[in-house]
């Protein structure tokens, strides 16, 4: 089974396979040029973004620096998506982002990894897992989400949490490794930061 097969079928395959490289540079250089641009040049990112990505809702906004080794071309993003300072997103498999999600900065979203077993990295394997994001999901600053992780709509994840496993919808979540902490319920419609009351509902 060559290289190519062996990465559909997420089994460890060799990374450096000139077949698999393909236009890796090109969409590197998209990646450039968009964290060259000014801030105030927003149709020019807007359409860059549209030209990095494999799917862009509409009113999703990335703040530059942003990192992808393949440039975000087989990532999807949802509407009102918005991605603060230095995201990185380690993009060899799927990544599935739903609407109105938040990233703080420094956020790192890995679909790749390798062999615990230290024969098959020296020889240049790695393996890749889609991760999939439902919509309206907070991830806090220096939140690390690794390979094959699903989190579900509405969850919160703390700051600096490293998610190694699916995290399911409605739950505030953190810690390294991440856990869940509690549902989110009646208190966050109280409470709004520890002890500080709402005075908002909509």
């Amino acid at each position: 089974m060559d290289n190519i097969k062996r990465k559909a079928q997420h089994l460890p395959y060799h990374y450096d396979d000139p077949k698999l490289i393909g236009d890796q540079t090109q969409y590197l250089d998209l990646v450039y040029q968009f964290n060259q641009l000014r801030p105030s040049q927003t149709a020019e990112k807007e359409a860059l973004l549209h030209k990095m990505f494999a799917e862009v809702g509409p009113q999703t906004h990335i703040e530059a620096p942003f990192h992808a080794n393949w440039g975000g071309h087989d990532v999807h993003l949802g509407a009102h998506v918005y991605c603060n300072f230095n995201m990185t997103m380690v993009d060899d498999a799927p990544i599935y982002i739903g609407d109105d999600c938040m990233f703080g900065p420094n956020v790192v979203i890995a679909t790749s990894g390798h062999p615990v077993l230290p024969v098959l990295r020296k020889h240049g394997y790695v393996y890749n897992f889609p991760v999939t994001i439902g919509n309206n999901v907070w991830v806090g600053a220096g939140v690390q989400i690794l390979p094959g992780v699903t989190i579900g709509e509405n969850t919160v994840i703390g700051a600096g949490s490293v998610v190694t496993h699916d995290i399911p919808a409605n739950v505030v979540a953190f810690g390294s490794p991440c856990k869940v902490a509690r549902p989110i319920g009646d208190k966050d419609k109280e409470y709004y930061f520890k002890n500080h009351r709402l005075d908002v509902s909509d």
